[in-house]
């Protein structure tokens, strides 16, 4: 009688040595964006356009479609830009893009990278593209190559319309420059 005592308290201690683990589930980091999406799209493609006139070609592995239609939420996206005739203006590539159809407004973040007609490469980890306004800018560090030449800053401004280039902050490069002959 004495050992089966002996042993019931064994197994009471252990009972109660195991209830003392209190370990919580797995829960999930934060919320994802396809908790909140009205529907998701994979490999999509959206033509961009301004006034009935089409301005460009998005594509985009994954898209989570938001705020009934108004936005959508893009994974891999690459857009290819075109003129009001068709003529090739220039491509968009992020890791990530959030496109607001209200507003005409692509952003894209994580190692962006716009190449330009005339053989400009553009690299940065967020720029926006105002599609009314046709211009791409960025607050954020950027580096621009053409050939061997390149420039680096912070913010810059890019016309599509006049193709002009602006740096905005901390402007620095390495070019050659052409000097005009007597």
């Amino acid at each position: 009688m004495r050992r089966i005592s002996l042993a019931l308290g064994a197994v009471a201690v252990l009972a109660l040595a195991a209830c003392g683990d209190k370990k919580q589930p797995p829960v999930a980091a934060a919320p994802s964006v396809a908790d909140s999406a009205d529907q998701i799209l994979v490999s999509t493609h959206f033509l961009l356009s301004n006034n009935g006139v089409k301005r460009g070609d998005l594509t985009a592995d994954t898209a989570f479609i938001l705020g009934e239609g108004t936005r959508f939420d893009l994974r891999k996206a690459h857009v290819v830009f075109s003129t009001e005739t068709g003529t090739a203006q220039g491509t968009m590539d992020g890791n990530r893009g959030l496109y607001n159809t209200q507003m005409q407004v692509l952003e894209g973040f994580g190692d962006v990278v716009v190449r330009t007609p005339d053989g400009r490469t553009l690299k940065t980890p967020h720029a926006t593209y105002n599609q009314i306004l046709r211009t791409i800018v960025s607050d954020t560090n950027y580096t621009i190559t053409r050939g061997n030449d390149s420039q680096t800053g912070i913010g810059f401004t890019y016309n599509q319309a006049t193709g002009s280039f602006k740096c905005l902050k901390s402007c620095g490069g390495n070019f050659s420059v052409m000097l005009p002959a007597k």
